[in-house]
């Protein structure tokens, strides 16, 4: 949906199980059309003059779309896209963002660190990348940007060469440029830093652009096409603040190419009962990393069942704990009871931000993918869930 005139909102569909385009369009009429339908989305705004799409005066609905590497090469097969295109059209829906962060399956199996394979030193994830900017190219509406959300280059555990991350980066931010021009369109690409990505914090996101951009013959041309995608969660649970954080990444001259509005567990170490509570969130398809804080001192954990081994060795090194965050998506209105807890105000942070500097992104996604692996008592029917999710955004907005 539109939150006004510049700034769009969507959920991302990385939600539902879908590999191939078959099984992506049937989500799509499955479940996005009835949250559409829910949210009675076609409700006309006060301008949708520059949204072309759609039933003239109903309120187009925003998709944010996740896609495969199969389900991209299927989409770019003879017809298949403008058989989509026409799809849109007729249900009145627009596609703004895609998620290109996993690359293959994503549930109903372990992904855990394989999320981040094929990495940006690949030839693969260039190719998968530059097929998600030929298809936003060709879906997105007159006068709207097109993004495109990655990873942060790669894991830190894989001690990846940063020089082929940089050289790859640099091909592809040329093939945006190319589509944009000869599309006539605004087209990004934002790199996600995720706790133990290759950069994965405030201060590590800059180090990591300005290393990428001292090397470019081309600096301008990569603040064009590259950016950030910032995501909520993964920056409360490295204790980063809101404000300080976007304020940086603006004062660096960095593009904030998509906000991931997503909400992260967090926890009160000192609690006795915090392991027991822990332990229905120790599942095997996800990484959730833990972070810990002692006395502003922070300790990292590579996922949750290496911290829940960790609480039987005493390290005297160390002040005890004084906060602990998981990177485990929950839903953004869930506020666990203690020693459980929410970062949900990192969120509702965020989107005062935008109040206070409407310009500063114009995309905007809701990114809780793990409903399938919650805890039961966190669980809701999934069109209930995302519908819920959305409500919370537009009361605080």
């Amino acid at each position: 949906m539109r939150l006004d005139h510049d700034h769009h909102l969507a959920y991302c569909t990385n939600i539902h199980p879908a590999e191939s385009w078959e099984e992506t369009l049937g989500v799509l009429n499955h479940y996005t059309l009835a949250v559409r339908d829910r949210l009675d989305a076609r409700q006309p705004p006060r301008d949708t003059r520059h949204l072309t799409r759609g039933v003239s005066g109903a309120s187009p609905y925003a998709i944010g779309l996740r896609l495969s590497a199969r389900a991209a090469a299927e989409l770019l097969e003879a017809g298949c896209l403008d058989a989509f295109r026409s799809w849109l059209d007729r249900e009145n829906c627009y596609v703004f963002t895609i998620n290109g962060f996993p690359y293959g399956a994503f549930h109903h199996t372990r992904v855990k660190e394989d999320v981040y394979r094929p990495d940006w030193t690949t030839p693969e994830r260039l190719a998968y990348t530059n097929r998600l900017f030929e298809i936003i190219a060709r879906l997105v509406p007159d006068g709207v940007e097109g993004s495109v959300s990655t990873l942060p280059g790669s894991f830190k555990a894989f001690q990846a060469d940063e020089h082929l991350i940089f050289e790859n980066l640099e091909s592809c931010a040329r093939r945006i440029e190319d589509l944009s021009e000869r599309n006539g369109c605004d087209l990004h690409l934002g790199l996600e830093p995720e706790p133990l990505g290759h950069f994965e914090n405030t201060a590590g996101t800059l180090a990591f652009f300005e290393r990428l951009l001292d090397r470019s013959a081309d600096p301008g041309l990569l603040r064009r096409r590259l950016g950030i995608n910032y995501d909520t969660c993964h920056f409360a649970v490295e204790f980063d603040d809101c404000r300080t954080s976007l304020d940086a990444f603006r004062r660096a001259g960095l593009r904030l190419s998509k906000i991931h509005l997503s909400n992260a567990l967090a926890f009160d170490p000192s609690n006795p009962a915090a392991p027991r509570t822990l332990a229905p969130f120790d599942e095997p398809t996800y990484l959730h990393q833990v972070i810990l804080n002692h006395e502003n001192r922070l300790v990292r954990h590579p996922d949750l069942p290496d911290y829940l081994s960790s609480l039987h060795i005493e390290n005297r090194n160390l002040p005890p704990a004084t906060a602990g965050r998981i990177h485990f998506h929950i839903p953004l209105y869930a506020e666990p009871a203690p020693p459980l807890q929410s970062t949900s105000t990192h969120v509702a942070d965020v989107l005062a931000y935008r109040r206070d500097h409407p310009g500063f992104c114009s995309h905007f996604e809701i990114e809780t993918y793990t409903w399938s692996v919650l805890p039961e008592d966190l669980q809701s029917p999934l069109v209930d869930q995302i519908t819920r999710e959305y409500r919370w955004i537009l009361d605080r907005l």
